[in-house]
């Protein structure tokens, strides 16, 4: 029950509950754990083949080559949504396809492509930024947390 208060059940609502809990299907937790394991870290891998990719053939140094690494894997979760592949493998690996640049980029051209009949402001903008406007304002809260605890430690240097 959604609430913490214990509620009496009739007769049949407790025979209901329990056959419900018999019906429901057994759900595989090794497996999942093993493909979001498995595809999260092929997600990672191809990233690094990427960064590694920027630093060998275009020059980049290990700490620039982040940039163009994360662009490339948000413009590729993007190209994926649009033609409904990722979806595919989010539904197969579960939480590993939610790698945080791919699956937030995967997140965001979701709600776009869902509303685009709304309009591009209202639709489109709209939907998309109710999603990335949480992790936008958190992630703010949070730099300004660490920058005041860094600046309480380090005395301001």
């Amino acid at each position: 029950m959604a609430n913490n208060k214990k509620k009496t059940l009739t007769m049949t609502q407790q025979e209901y509950q329990k056959l419900a809990k018999e019906q429901e299907p057994k759900r595989p937790v090794l497996k999942n754990c093993m493909r979001a394991f498995l595809v999260g870290g092929i997600i990672c891998l191809i990233g690094e083949c990427f960064m590694h990719m920027y630093v060998n053939w275009f020059g980049f140094t290990e700490k620039t080559a982040g940039n163009p690494t994360v662009a490339t894997m948000i413009i590729i979760s993007v190209i994926l949504t649009s033609f409904g592949v990722y979806d595919k493998i989010a539904q197969w690996a579960g939480a590993g396809s939610a790698v945080p640049v791919t699956g937030f980029a995967n997140s965001l051209c979701s709600a776009a492509i869902e509303h685009r009949a709304e309009g591009l402001v209202l639709g489109v903008g709209g939907n998309m930024f109710k999603l990335a406007g949480s992790v936008i304002v958190f992630g703010t809260v949070a730099a300004f947390l660490v920058g005041i605890v860094h600046l309480i430690i380090m005395g301001g240097s």
